[in-house]
């Protein structure tokens, strides 16, 4: 049997026991808290906003909500800067999910979750973009589910990651003005995020509604994303 047959999984396992040293060494304690931040990034300038938009592309590909990134996004860098950069970091992460998901665990999941990627491939199939785009503004879901799924679909790639990316803006917007109004005991501003937090899920759920044109992910599936 050809080596090539066992590579995807050794790959997989690998990066598997690298974060597990990571995790038992501590090397990823106190990553993306408020300490850290404070210490490592806030005032550095360009080498701040490059180790937080690393941090936050390694914090999302593994499955920290990217609700966490985006509000300290704006608790570091203020609201217009922390914005991109958290947007930056969120969309490197998303790409990251999705190349492993396709590159390496697409046999395993298919196999496993075969009926619940069908459900995905046949609610983005038709219009990728722009029905990824009513998924992500949806203001409940699992993105790191999401990413894997599509992943491991045969859904295109460029647009998933273009609707993604477009659908992360307005609930990253509201985060990042959370945690710039954090910072500088702006409570108006927090305030504000919940108001556009609730306003842009509302447009999202009606938005998916409307233009899913009868197609249904399923109850299970709608879970996971």
């Amino acid at each position: 049997m050809r080596l090539r047959t066992y590579l995807p999984g050794l790959l997989v396992l690998a990066a598997l026991i690298a974060v597990g040293v990571l995790i038992e060494t501590d090397a990823l304690s106190g990553l993306l808290s408020h300490e850290w931040i404070d210490r490592e990034v806030r005032g550095r300038g360009p080498m701040g906003a490059l180790l937080f938009v690393a941090a936050g592309a390694l914090a999302t590909a593994l499955a920290v909500p990217r609700n966490v990134v985006s509000f300290l996004g704006g608790y570091a860098f203020g609201l217009v800067q922390g914005t991109l950069l958290a947007l930056l970091a969120e969309g490197i992460g998303c790409v990251l999910t999705f190349c492993c998901a396709r590159t390496f665990a697409r046999g395993l999941v298919s196999e496993r979750l075969g009926e619940r990627v069908r459900r995905i491939e046949d609610f983005l199939a038709a219009n990728p973009f722009s029905m990824t785009l009513l998924v992500r503004l949806i203001p409940v879901g699992n993105n790191f589910a999401t990413n894997m799924a599509a992943g491991v679909s045969r859904v295109r790639a460029l647009p998933f990651l273009l609707g993604s990316l477009l659908g992360y803006l307005p609930k990253t917007f509201v985060f990042a003005l959370a945690g710039s109004g954090l910072d500088t005991g702006a409570y108006l501003r927090v305030a504000l995020a919940v108001v556009v937090f609730m306003i842009s899920g509302a447009i999202g759920i009606w938005l998916y509604r409307r233009y899913r044109h009868g197609k249904s992910l399923g109850e299970d599936v709608e879970k996971a994303i």
